[in-house]
C-alpha cells in the first residue's frame, strides 16, 4: 500500500512541476493568490481613503471612471492598496486661471496630509522636509505627467490637494519604475505556500515570504533613479542620479535611500533568488562597487553612488560576500574571474586589519546603525570569518588553490580565537568585545549561522539566550537600544532554525513579520526598515534619523530574511554548489507546520520540494531536481519514527536513533518515511 502510495504522488509531482521546469516558471497554484505584484505596470487607485473639503465624485476615480472635482482648499487621498512606485499620470481641467494643483506621497496612513509628503531626502524633525510636487498656475488643461526628476520609488497613498480654484482631475495613474526589464510583475521563478497552523492567520507565513519577495522588486530599479547628492532643498526632492556602473540595479529601499548597500544585499539577495531569480541586478550592483575600490588600499566603498560612503569594514565584508551569494546562485565564473583581482586585493584589505591578537581590528566603524562596533568587535570578526570560509570556496573556482588553503587556514585560526575571547560560559552567548558584558543580537546570530559555534549545545544556548531580548512584537537589539531591526532579525530566524529550534523560528516570524503587515501604521505590502520596541515608526530617532519617523523606509530589501528562511529552512530546499550542481532537502518539521511546498530555479533549471507529515512520526517528501545534479536528503534524529523508508518504490532503512542521510540523484523522487515505531 506505501508503495502506491508513493506511486500516486511521483505521478501528482511530476505534472505538477512540468510546467515550471519547461518554462523556468514556478507551477501556478494557491499561493499565487499571495503574490502581490501588480498584474501590469500602469497601476490605478484602489480605494479612496479619505476627502477633505468638497469634492465630488471622488469614488470616480477608482479604476479610471470618471472624474472628480476638488473645490480649492479641498483634496482627496488615493489608495494604491499596496506599495507602488513610479510616475503620476493624469488629466486635469481648471477654469481658473488661478487654479493650481499639489501633489503629496507617503507610505504609512499616519502622514497623510495635504501639505508635505514622506521624507526621503532628508530625515527632520519637524518630518515635512520633502514637501510636495506642486503643478503651478495657470493648469494647462489635458494630460500631465509626473516629471522623471521627481519620481517616488515607494508609496501607497497619493492625496492630491486643490488651491486657487476648482481643478477636475481624471484617469490617475502611475507608471510602475522598478524592474524595467521586465514587463511581468508576477512571473515568479520561485514559490512557497504553506498552512501556518501555529497562528491566528493560517496563511500568514505564505504572506509574509510574498511579502519580501514583493520589497525586493520594489528595490530592483532603473539606473539614473538614484536619490541626488547633495540632496535636494527643503521643499522638495529628486531621484534622478545615476546607481552605478549599469543597470537596472538592486537599492536599498523603494523610497529611500535608494543606493547600492551591500549589508543589506546579504538579506535581499538570497530573497531575490528563491523567488524571481533576477539576479541581474545583483551583478551591476556588486560590480558598481568592485569599480570603486581604492587601488591603492584595496578598501570597497560602504555604499554606492551618489552616496559613496566610506569607512565601514564590515559593508566592505558583505561585498565579499555578496560575491558568494552571486556566484552559488549563478554559477557566473566568467564574470567572478573578471573581479578576481580587485576581490582579493579587497580580502587583502580586511586581512591587513587582523593584529597579533589574531581578531581584526576594526577601524572602519560605520555599519547597520550599531553601537560600539569599533576594535576587536565580535559582529565584525564574525562577518570576517564568513568572507574567509566563502573567499576559500570561491577560489577553487578561480584555479587557485593556494590562496584557498591560506584562507581556510586563517578562517580555522579565527574560529578558535573568536571562541576563546568572546564566549561567555557563564552566560552562555558571545559577547560584544573583549571588555563588555552586552551580548548582540547581530554578532551571537552570525556565529551560528555562519558557523563558528563549536557545538550543537552552544548554538542551542545562543538560542535560549536570544529569546530573552523578545518582548510581544520582535527582539529588542542590545546593540542598538529601543530598536526592532529586521535586519538583524532575519538573521536570527536563521538561527533559531540552525539551532533545531525550528517552532521558535516560526514564532519569531510570526511577531516581527506579522506585526509588519497588521499594524495600521504600516503600508501592510512591503517590508518596513525597523521600528521602535513599542511598534512606533521613529526607528533610529537618536542615531542618525533626527527623530523623523516619516522618514523610515516601508520597503527595505533587508527586512525580507524570511523568504529565503522559510525556503531554505522550513521547506528544507538548498543549493551547496553553483547553481545547485550540489543540493540538499533538509525540512525543518519539528515547528508546527504540518507540510511545506515550493521551490525555485537556477541556469540548470527547476528545484521544487514538496513534504507533509503523515499519521504519527511519519513523513512524505518529494523532491524534483535536475538531471545530472546531485543531492542528499537529510533530516536530524528524531525526526521521524521508526527505521524505514520507500524511496520510489524501493525499502530502506537507517539506524534507530539517528539522523537520515540519503544520498540522490537530480530527478523526480518520491521518499515515505511510514512513522511505524
Amino acid at each position: 500500500m506505501l508503495f502506491l502510495l508513493g506511486y500516486c504522488w511521483y505521478l501528482c509531482l511530476v505534472l505538477a512541476h512540468l510546467s515550471g521546469a519547461a518554462w523556468g516558471l514556478a507551477p501556478a497554484g494557491k499561493w499565487d493568490t499571495f503574490n502581490i505584484a501588480p498584474r501590469t505596470k500602469t497601476v490605478y487607485p484602489a480605494a479612496i481613503h479619505s476627502t477633505s473639503g468638497v469634492v465630488t465624485g471622488a469614488e470616480l476615480l477608482v479604476g479610471k471612471k470618471g472624474a472628480a472635482a476638488l473645490a480649492s482648499g479641498s483634496w482627496v487621498t488615493l489608495d494604491f492598496g499596496v506599495e507602488v512606485g513610479g510616475l503620476i499620470t493624469l488629466t486635469i481641467d481648471a477654469p481658473s486661471p488661478a487654479a493650481a494643483l499639489a501633489l503629496s506621497f507617503t507610505e504609512s496612513p499616519a502622514f497623510i496630509r495635504p501639505n508635505a509628503s514622506d521624507d526621503s531626502s532628508f530625515p527632520a524633525q519637524n518630518t515635512t522636509f520633502d514637501g510636495v510636487l506642486r503643478v503651478d498656475a495657470p493648469l494647462a488643461s489635458g494630460r500631465w505627467t509626473q516629471p522623471t526628476y521627481s519620481l517616488r520609488g515607494g508609496f501607497r497613498y497619493l492625496t492630491l490637494v486643490a488651491s486657487g480654484g476648482e481643478v477636475t482631475l481624471a484617469d490617475v495613474s502611475c507608471a510602475i519604475n522598478f524592474m524595467p526589464h521586465v514587463t511581468d510583475l508576477r512571473a515568479y521563478e520561485g514559490y512557497f505556500y504553506a498552512l501556518d497552523e501555529g497562528a491566528q492567520d493560517v496563511d500568514l507565513l505564505t504572506k509574509v515570504w510574498y511579502a519580501g519577495a514583493y520589497t525586493v522588486q520594489t528595490n530592483t530599479v532603473p539606473l539614473d533613479t538614484g536619490r541626488e547628492v547633495p540632496f535636494a532643498p527643503p521643499g522638495s526632492w529628486a531621484n534622478n542620479a545615476t546607481l552605478g556602473v549599469a543597470g537596472p540595479i538592486i537599492v536599498d529601499g523603494a523610497k529611500r535611500d535608494r543606493a547600492v548597500w551591500p549589508g543589506d544585499m546579504g538579506i535581499a539577495v538570497p530573497t531575490q533568488f528563491v523567488s524571481t531569480n533576477d539576479l541581474l541586478p545583483t551583478k551591476n550592483a556588486l560590480s558598481t562597487m568592485f569599480a570603486a575600490i581604492n587601488p591603492k588600499t584595496g578598501a570597497l566603498p560602504e555604499s554606492g553612488p551618489p552616496l559613496s560612503q566610506q569607512g565601514s569594514d564590515t559593508y566592505h565584508a558583505w561585498t565579499l560576500i555578496g560575491t558568494y551569494n552571486y556566484h552559488l546562485f549563478s554559477a557566473d565564473t566568467d564574470w567572478l574571474l573578471d573581479v578576481w583581482a580587485n576581490y582579493t586585493k579587497a580580502v587583502a584589505f580586511l586581512e591587513g586589519k587582523v593584529d597579533s591578537s589574531g581578531l581584526m581590528n576594526v577601524t572602519g566603524l560605520r555599519d547597520w546603525a550599531r553601537q560600539g562596533g569599533g576594535g576587536h568587535n565580535a559582529e565584525g570578526n564574525a562577518i570576517l570569518y564568513r568572507v574567509l570560509v566563502t573567499a576559500s570556496e570561491l577560489a577553487t573556482y578561480a584555479n587557485d588553490t593556494a590562496l584557498s588553503l591560506a584562507w581556510a587556514q586563517n578562517a580555522t585560526a579565527l574560529k578558535q580565537v573568536f571562541n576563546d575571547v568572546f564566549w561567555l560560559a557563564d552566560v552562555e552567548m558571545y559577547r560584544d568585545n573583549a571588555t563588555t558584558t552586552l551580548c548582540p543580537e547581530d554578532a551571537n546570530s552570525f556565529a551560528v549561522v555562519f558557523n563558528l559555534t563549536q557545538s550543537e549545545a552552544q548554538k542551542a544556548q545562543i538560542s535560549d539566550g536570544l529569546v530573552g531580548n523578545w518582548n510581544d512584537i520582535g527582539p529588542v537589539v542590545p546593540e542598538l537600544p529601543d530598536t526592532i531591526s529586521p535586519f538583524i532579525a532575519g538573521y536570527e530566524v536563521q538561527a533559531h532554525f540552525e539551532a533545531g529550534n525550528d517552532a521558535r523560528a516560526l514564532e519569531l516570524i510570526r511577531r516581527t513579520w506579522g506585526y509588519m503587515l497588521t499594524t495600521n501604521l504600516s503600508v501592510q505590502s512591503t517590508l518596513l526598515e525597523g521600528f521602535t520596541a513599542n511598534g512606533s515608526l521613529a526607528y533610529r530617532y537618536y542615531q542618525g534619523y533626527n527623530d523623523d519617523p516619516s522618514y523610515t523606509s516601508h520597503s527595505h530589501g533587508w527586512s525580507s530574511g524570511p523568504t529565503s528562511a522559510l525556503t531554505f529552512y522550513a521547506l528544507g530546499l538548498t543549493v551547496t554548489a553553483p547553481a545547485g550542481q550540489a543540493w540538499v532537502v533538509a525540512p525543518h518539521i519539528q515547528g508546527g507546520l504540518p507540510g511545506a511546498q515550493g521551490g525555485f530555479s537556477t541556469p540548470l533549471g527547476w528545484f521544487g520540494v514538496q513534504w507533509a507529515l503523515a499519521g504519527t512520526g511519519g513523513l512524505r517528501v518529494e523532491i524534483n531536481t535536475p538531471t545530472g545534479t546531485d543531492g542528499i536528503l537529510r533530516l536530524p534524529a528524531g525526526a521521524v519514527r521508526g527505521t524505514e523508508y520507500v524511496l520510489d518504490g524501493r525499502a530502506g532503512r537507517f539506524e534507530a536513533g539517528a539522523g537520515v542521510e540519503i544520498a540522490l540523484e537530480g530527478g523526480i523522487h518520491v521518499v515515505m518515511f511510514s512513522g511505524e515505531t
